[in-house]
């Protein structure tokens, strides 16, 4: 390869790189004292969350709420206004380079504003459907501090669908006869919205607080301990070298992380990374592989036992027992990762590829010992959703606490192997698990 070709592969990288902090909204520069606040309130999150799923009984509304504000204070403090370069307008808007004073500010008013239902709780349920002015100002504050996060997270278009029926519901009566309707009055839409468990503390939220949160928890711990790298070298090991393998290696990878991720970002960053460059080595087209990464990693959502929010979401509108929808997603899943092997496969023969040289795929006897450790807490999350039958916070609570241990144990065999020390071997869980 070329010196210009190194060039031109180390700008693309840095392209890759940037679209996908850039999609995560992971673009800012922390200094030290920035990076431990945000790690003091994710782990003070997490605390919280493990908690409730464990010993501490608070009120459902309370929950939400602390969960609510914990989620504000990340996603104000960790992701700017604007995620693209700095802007001429502005700028620090758009600041990178650690946390504008105006983040600071709107964290606060999210936490305040997410607090206020469990802090004038008793007040509140006195004057249900008739608020007075405090409650107005933040539960409006409140709308406007969700509306803002949610854009920050995941982009425009679900705030414009809040705001767009948010004002349908003034203006109904004023709207053609087709659309119009009698409208609601500025007390009613504060005392459902922001006031009560129908509008930002209903369903939704309560999924993520007493579920969600945990089984992203889970994957976050499994991926950061190096379950990703062990499914993907798993899949090459066992079929990188047949026909079309690296294509079919990213099917079978995206598949099994899906087991732990539940995301589909996730998945095409995890193994995207490693399967995309080797499809494209072998002779695929760069666009084939990558939408073959794509269609693999966006199925991972579909794959049980950890699979999107929408899953638990899903379980409790239709009041089912989330192993209910495990159990109606999996055959689905495996239909699609199944035909996708096939297509990966029909692919290859119609571009006459072959697979990868046995001296550069991963021994499987090496990944399997090296690895299995990691396979124990996703078996014994089945175990607790299928035989078992606890609820999926209490399943996820305990894997995690597996997973803990898994942790310690994958360090403690570096102290013989890698000679490190015992301490070392200690804070390299702590971190891991933190």
């Amino acid at each position: 390869m070329s010196k210009k070709d190194v060039l031109l592969s180390e700008e693309k990288k840095k392209k890759v790189e940037e679209l996908i902090k850039e999609d995560t909204g992971d673009v800012r520069i922390l200094n030290k004292y920035e990076r431990a606040i945000i790690m003091i309130i994710g782990v003070g999150w997490a605390i919280f969350q493990l908690l409730i799923a464990s010993v501490l009984t608070i009120d459902s509304t309370f929950s939400r709420s602390i969960h609510l504000a914990f989620a504000m204070a990340m996603i104000f403090l960790s992701i700017p206004f604007f995620k693209k370069k700095k802007i001429k307008f502005l700028p620090f808007l758009s600041q990178r380079e650690g946390i504008p004073w105006i983040d600071y500010l709107l964290a606060i008013l999210g936490v305040i504003s997410a607090l206020y239902i469990t802090i004038a709780w008793n007040g509140i349920t006195m004057r249900m459907g008739a608020p007075n002015l405090t409650d107005r100002i933040f539960g409006f504050l409140l709308v406007v501090m969700v509306l803002e996060a949610t854009r920050r997270a995941i982009g425009p278009a679900l705030p414009m669908v809040g705001i767009l029926f948010s004002f349908y519901a003034f203006f109904g009566p004023y709207l053609p006869e087709i659309l119009a309707y009698k409208g609601v009055t500025i007390d009613k839409y504060v005392s459902q919205i922001s006031l009560s468990t129908e509008g930002i503390f209903g369903i939704p939220l309560r999924v993520s607080t007493n579920i969600v949160y945990l089984f992203v928890l889970l994957g976050a711990m499994l991926d950061k301990a190096g379950a990703g790298k062990f499914f993907i070298d798993l899949a090459f090991a066992g079929l990188g070298r047949y026909k079309g393998g690296p294509a079919k290696s990213a099917v079978v990878a995206s598949g099994l992380t899906g087991l732990v991720s539940g995301s589909s970002v996730a998945n095409v960053v995890t193994t995207g990374t490693f399967t995309i460059p080797l499809m494209k080595k072998t002779g695929y087209p760069a666009t084939k592989a990558g939408a073959t990464e794509v269609a693999a990693s966006i199925n991972g959502q579909l794959m049980p036992p950890i699979m999107g929010a929408a899953a638990f979401i899903i379980a409790e509108y239709v009041n089912v027992p989330y192993l209910a929808v495990v159990k109606a997603a999996f055959i689905p899943a495996l239909v699609a990762y199944i035909t996708l092997f096939y297509v990966s496969h029909l692919e290859a023969s119609k571009l006459g590829l072959k697979g990868l040289p046995k001296e550069e795929l991963p021994n499987a006897k090496e990944v399997i010992k090296n690895g299995f450790h990691y396979l124990i807490p996703i078996t014994w999350l089945v175990v607790e959703l299928v035989v078992l039958r606890h609820s999926p916070a209490m399943s996820a609570f305990r894997t995690i606490i597996i997973l803990i241990f898994v942790i310690l144990y994958q360090e403690f065999v570096k102290v013989k192997k890698e000679g490190i020390s015992v301490l070392q071997a200690i804070k390299n869980s702590v971190k891991l698990t933190a």
